[in-house]
């Protein structure tokens, strides 16, 4: 029997967000940074950070922090700096480490400022189904990253991409953060990334929120991060096209999510490993006929 190449995959459509960072490639993308800004300093030292190790890793780097976290468990939970000194801050990220930028907007007003100072405007997962938002997001220009809900399968993500497609931009991504399993819990099934990849669109796996017990903490969101890495490796082994982490220093102090972001001293080896399986997953397999 001889050797053929394996069954053509879906094509799919390339985002560029930056000079030699384009999803729906070869490489891995990593997103990450921390929940919510705490403070200028801290992200612009956590961000020159991340991008020293990402850089060594070989892999092409994007810096995401929220400056507001409307969907905080509590009211009284810290929710980030807000949009004007937020902005500021990834602002000052972008120029001085040098690496584009991703936030979220929860309110469709938002989404011009934002788009003043982000690289890519994010859509948050219980959001997803907001066409106004959305759209206000899409006429922007900028890259949208989709995230898709918890209560969402994963081939209903079309019509979520189709929006931004409508609305005149096609410079759009899809990101999986788990579905509601209920009881304080999430589950990620590894079928949703070809699934939504056969979409046409590129596909991100957000390890950290998808780590996360929501509302499992008595008024703040638990979370499991001892799994991060074998949970990583599992979706990049299924072909995702990047990783959206959530990264902290000092993960007990930071003011959101603090039981599922990823300690920085373990990004560096984790990155390895998951650069040597994408190598694997993204080579072609020759199959017998």
């Amino acid at each position: 029997m001889t050797p053929v190449p394996e069954a053509s995959q879906p094509h799919v459509r390339e985002v560029s967000v930056a000079d030699g960072i384009v999803l729906g490639g070869d490489a891995l993308v990593l997103i990450a940074g921390p929940c919510v800004i705490e403070s200028e300093s801290h992200v612009v030292a956590l961000g020159h950070a991340i991008a020293d190790i990402a850089r060594r890793a070989g892999v092409p780097y994007i810096f995401k922090a929220s400056f507001d976290k409307a969907n905080r468990t509590s009211s009284e939970s810290f929710r980030g700096p807000g949009i004007d000194a937020g902005l500021a801050a990834l602002a000052k990220v972008r120029r001085e480490v040098g690496v584009p930028v991703l936030t979220d907007i929860h309110e469709p007003w938002q989404a011009a400022q934002a788009a003043e100072v982000a690289d890519v405007l994010q859509i948050p997962a219980f959001l997803s189904r907001q066409t106004d938002l959305i759209v206000a997001a899409a006429r922007t220009g900028k890259v949208v990253n989709l995230k898709k809900g918890q209560f969402l399968a994963p081939l209903d993500m079309r019509h979520v991409v189709r929006k931004v497609i409508i609305a005149g931009n096609d410079r759009v991504f899809v990101t999986e953060r788990g579905f509601s399993f209920g009881y304080n819990n999430l589950v990620v099934d590894m079928r949703a990334f070809p699934m939504m990849r056969a979409l046409g669109t590129p596909v991100v796996f957000d390890v950290t929120h998808s780590l996360q017990l929501p509302g499992g903490g008595n008024g703040v969101t638990a979370g499991l991060a001892e799994y991060i890495e074998p949970l990583a490796s599992a979706g990049v082994a299924a072909g995702v096209d990047g990783v959206f982490l959530e990264v902290h220093e000092e993960p007990a102090k930071a003011r959101s999510d603090a039981e599922n972001a990823l300690p920085l001293a373990r990004l560096a080896p984790l990155l390895d490993r998951l650069m040597r399986i994408n190598s694997i997953a993204k080579t072609p397999v020759a199959v017998a006929r």
